[in-house]
């Protein structure tokens, strides 16, 4: 997965894929320096729809921040915590094009 290579050399370590407790859903849950994640990834093969970080809607950001309100709750213990987004653009022939935007809601 680019996501998970992506984040892996900028010094994140991977905790859970996919992460799911009930409805909530988050793409990849990381840690770096101390500080837990919540990476939301969106891709794209085409730029005929605009970019992929354009997909995170308000709507979207506010399951996000239920989801990671969850994983605390399962995993207690954190103290510092922050929503990312990753856009991936994947077009053929190019190599993949990465946006890291960090900390869109910080807790």
């Amino acid at each position: 997965m680019l996501a998970v290579k992506y984040l892996q050399e900028k010094g994140f370590t991977i905790l859970h894929r996919n992460w799911r407790r009930g409805h909530l859903e988050v793409d990849l849950v990381a840690e770096r320096k101390g500080l837990l994640h919540f990476v939301e990834v969106k891709s794209r093969t085409s730029r005929h729809f605009g970019y992929p970080e354009e997909r995170v809607n308000k709507e979207k950001v506010r399951n996000l921040m239920r989801a990671a309100a969850a994983y605390i709750d399962c995993h207690p213990g954190w103290k510092r915590f922050q929503i990312d987004i990753l856009s991936i653009q994947c077009i053929h022939g190019e190599t993949p094009a990465f946006l890291f935007i960090e900390d869109i809601y910080d807790f």
